[in-house]
């Protein structure tokens, strides 16, 4: 654990600092991450020993309190906001919140922008699901040459601009494995083999919350299997709720253990008061 200053200048600690994430470049070592969506998944993240977490805005303050000592990236989505002034401002909010690093799949200009004024800045490359139509839909990246040429010319320009790290998902794993010892930028991988320098997943893929009819992504590995518990859930629900209906329409609940009753002579005394009213 590092004792630091977080970014609204409040001593604290974290499990990894941005120096930690850029010294993973040319180790063997790899760190895992993924996406807590409320304070639940959030322990279970830090209770199973995940190093990194990425979480919504809405949910920064609160799920730091939960964690105030793991790295935690923050950002915002590409349409949140129009004028750079409002991203920038977004940024800074994010940070004194408690984030480590800030999201944001804006221009090159945003991302010099938020870097130069001291922000650990994340984009992303390769598959980007908000820019699927410019591509034909969600498919896997750098499969040729030319497009595996195209990932590494955006890298660097992301690396010029000033780029800590980038997620980078659905890409040939031989170009993130060439690419990733060119730059300075902190690898995420997510559905592009082992080369990233941070191996990512989602809480609901590593946990198997979607049904088969679903069909999750290719790069979406079940560890778990909480489709068939929600499944089991669902129909508890179902069954306790037409049990409940039923007996309401029978005229059988409440159920006598479940009412207020008064104490004992109190309810004559109250219908003698009532009838003098």
């Amino acid at each position: 654990m590092k004792r630091i200053y977080d970014f609204s200048r409040s001593p604290s600690a974290r499990n990894y600092t941005v120096a930690d994430l850029q010294a993973l470049k040319g180790s063997n070592k790899k760190l895992s991450m993924s996406n807590p969506k409320d304070a639940i998944e959030l322990q279970a993240c830090i209770d199973a020993g995940i190093d990194l977490l990425v979480v919504w805005d809405s949910q920064i303050e609160k799920l730091r309190r939960v964690a105030p000592h793991h790295f935690m990236g923050v950002g915002s989505t590409w349409s949140q906001f129009g004028r750079r002034e409002e991203i920038l401002d977004h940024a800074f909010e994010m940070m004194r919140k408690g984030g480590d690093m800030y999201y944001t799949l804006r221009s090159f200009e945003v991302m010099e922008m938020l870097a130069k004024e001291g922000i650990p800045v994340q984009s992303h490359i390769g598959l980007v699901p908000t820019f699927s139509h410019w591509c034909g839909g969600l498919r896997g990246w750098g499969r040729n040459a030319d497009e595996a040429m195209e990932i590494y010319r955006t890298l660097k320009r992301m690396e010029d601009a000033g780029v800590f790290a980038v997620e980078a998902e659905c890409i040939a794993e031989e170009v993130l494995e060439a690419v990733n010892q060119k730059t300075s930028i902190v690898t995420f991988s997510l559905g592009s083999g082992m080369a990233g320098d941070v191996i990512m997943s989602f809480v609901a893929d590593i946990c198997g919350e979607a049904s088969e009819e679903e069909k999750p992504p290719k790069h979406a590995h079940a560890f778990g299997n909480l489709a068939r518990l929600h499944k089991q859930m669902y129909a508890e629900r179902v069954t306790a709720l037409s049990e409940f209906h039923s007996e309401v329409m029978q005229n059988k609940f409440p159920y006598a253990e479940t009412n207020i009753s008064m104490h004992p002579n109190e309810k004559e005394k109250f219908l003698e008061a009532l009838d003098r009213a």
